[in-house]
């Protein structure tokens, strides 16, 4: 079985991805394009060099990659807006989708105190809801599994004909191997964990651009979250 997890950053995506990790039929992928992303835009996120020269930075090399067995099955995360035009997607066929939800302004306050500078593009919530038009698959809200993480993790095994293994419950502290080269920028708090945090509380106050991103992408994030995977 191949796993594509769709989401934007600052999202519980990387928790997720370690869960996943901590499975002994499960091989992991960290962002596959985002070498290919940082290559064709020039962006300048923290790290682009480093990240361009330590991975795969051609699409259609990375697509492939994509398409790699070499487990019982493979977990693929992915951040929604590194699929641009030049993505090859036809790995994307045979494989079973997720997308990871984050109310907006939690990934917006989150998101600026790595990077100042943020656009609605840098958290893939418009690219979202196209690539869930796309494909479909089973949505799960990052609120949901904070809330009860076993209970909600059960369930989407259940919902993708897979045991849930108690261990994805927990990880070692520190990382894995699967980690992007950007990991020691973005994922210091998961290194510092090794379970799912708890409840959120109130969402942030946002102001000036940023508010009026999150207001933009509300929409996109209030649509996925009708298709959420519920407990009975």
């Amino acid at each position: 079985m191949k796993i594509a997890c769709w989401s934007g950053p600052r999202n519980l995506s990387t928790a997720m991805m370690y869960s996943f990790a901590n499975r002994a039929d499960f091989r992991v992928m960290d962002e596959p394009f985002y070498a290919p992303y940082l290559r064709e835009t020039g962006l300048p996120h923290p790290m682009a060099a480093e990240i361009i020269a330590a991975h795969e930075s051609n699409w259609t090399k990375a697509a492939a990659l994509c398409d790699e067995d070499g487990a019982p099955h493979v977990y693929q995360k992915h951040m929604c807006h590194h699929i641009l035009e030049p993505t090859p997607m036809d790995w994307a066929e045979d494989t079973k989708h997720i997308f990871l939800i984050r109310h907006p302004a939690r990934v917006l306050a989150s998101y600026q105190a790595k990077r100042e500078e943020v656009t609605i593009e840098d958290i893939g919530a418009l690219q979202q809801i196209d690539i869930f038009e796309e494909y479909g698959g089973i949505v799960i809200d990052s609120t949901d599994i904070r809330a009860n993480p076993e209970a909600m993790l059960t369930a989407l095994c259940e919902a993708l004909d897979l045991d849930f293994d108690p261990a994805m419950l927990s990880w070692p502290k520190g990382g894995i191997e699967a980690d992007g080269i950007w990991a020691r920028h973005w994922y210091n708090a998961v290194h510092q964990s090794t379970s799912f945090s708890g409840a959120e509380g109130p969402l942030p106050d946002l102001s000036g651009v940023t508010a009026e991103i999150c207001e933009d992408a509300l929409p996109a994030y209030a649509i996925l979250r009708t298709q959420r995977l519920r407990l009975d």
